[in-house]
């Protein structure tokens, strides 16, 4: 291509975008339609403590039916009065915490006696750093006991929950 005929593209290019831009404005341009959004579907109202323990409880009665479901288990019941006491963080290998510590369990399922697993539900991400967690975690850990928590300000559905448990234990 020579130089004459790319002046006159680059020419004819800009008297294009010049007549469009300087158009009358009684004539209006058509805007394009915004994209449709996908619709979110409302919130539910937020449960309380004792409506997530509920909601929970249900779920483990009528979905693990096989096991035996004990409620907000103290980490003694489970572990003994740990005279041991467990050293949690190796970065502080002279700070100890006791078993007595620990939150509670808040269910237990067990089936023929013995221990299946632990249900924590705990409020907030800082409930994953809260000392009494970290205990009751460890302990459970420490006896090869899984440990199974849900974060209460998640939704929890109800098949994600049953899901979560099922590959836990």
């Amino acid at each position: 291509m020579d130089f004459g005929k790319l002046f006159s593209k680059v020419v004819k290019t800009v008297k294009e975008n010049i007549e469009v831009e300087t158009k009358p404005a009684s004539q209006p341009t058509a805007q394009p339609k915004p994209a449709s959004r996908p619709t979110t579907p409302a919130f539910e109202r937020e449960r309380t403590a004792l409506e997530w323990v509920a909601y929970f409880k249900e779920i483990l009665a009528t979905e693990f039916s096989q096991y035996s479901v004990r409620e907000n288990v103290a980490v003694t019941d489970v572990a003994g009065y740990a005279s041991d006491e467990f050293k949690l963080y190796k970065s502080r290998p002279t700070q100890a915490y006791k078993a007595e510590w620990g939150q509670p369990y808040t269910f237990v399922l067990e089936q023929a006696g013995s221990l299946k697993g632990v249900v924590m539900l705990g409020n907030g991400h800082s409930h994953d750093s809260n000392v009494k967690y970290l205990i009751a975690r460890m302990y459970a850990k420490k006896m090869g006991i899984p440990y199974i928590n849900f974060y209460t300000q998640m939704p929890n559905e109800r098949d994600y929950v049953i899901g979560r448990i099922r590959k836990f234990l």
